[in-house]
């Protein structure tokens, strides 16, 4: 009997985000070079992920997404017309130091003006990204645990079910106090890039 390969899930994601990063360019009329140019990510790394060759971290995941201003969950997200978004069984993707999983919740059909993600803060940890395009909104709710986010020199201690929006376009940081994972929502509106 011929036995199929096992294609692991990392392996599907870096192909799905390879392939729809591919067609997003071609749309948007950009050379590989154009794109590293906008993204301030290598035109070797562009073509790796592209290929599939490459499972980008959330950093460079980020970049792409605000280079192109589109949301992250363009990316990550298969299209699909009914979707249960299940912890832990959809796309994710990691931080550069782990510290943080992003696991989008839901897929966008279009370079939507939202999406939504789910997030998992390890213990005594904090995640840095990158501040976002323009006109990004986040609204973040605390599920379980608490943190503390940092947003330029301003400092906001959230619990059990508090939220906070902030425009996103400015350095922000999510910190874990606590010996226990920390569980966010976000929704995140961009405005409209046309």
């Amino acid at each position: 009997m011929d036995q199929q390969p096992i294609v692991s899930h990392a392996e599907k994601l870096a192909k799905q985000v390879g392939s729809t990063l591919r067609r997003i360019r071609k749309n948007k009329g950009l050379s590989l070079q154009e794109l590293a140019q906008l993204t301030d990510v290598s035109k070797l790394t562009l073509g790796n992920i592209e290929r599939g060759e490459a499972n980008p971290s959330l950093s460079v995941i980020w970049k792409i997404a605000n280079g192109l201003s589109i949301p992250i969950s363009v990316l990550l997200n298969e299209n699909q017309d009914v979707l249960i978004s299940r912890k832990h069984e959809g796309n994710k993707i990691l931080s550069a130091n782990e510290a943080c999983t992003l696991e989008p919740m839901f897929n966008v059909p279009h370079y939507g003006s939202s999406e939504i993600h789910r997030a998992f803060l390890k213990p005594n940890s904090e995640y840095s990204p990158s501040a976002h395009q323009t006109g990004v909104v986040e609204y973040v709710t605390v599920m379980e645990g608490e943190v503390k986010i940092k947003i330029e020199d301003e400092c906001y201690h959230l619990f059990e079910y508090d939220s906070i929006k902030f425009n996103a376009d400015r350095k922000h940081a999510y910190i874990n106090p606590t010996s226990s994972t920390t569980v966010l929502h976000f929704v995140m509106t961009y405005r409209n890039s046309t």
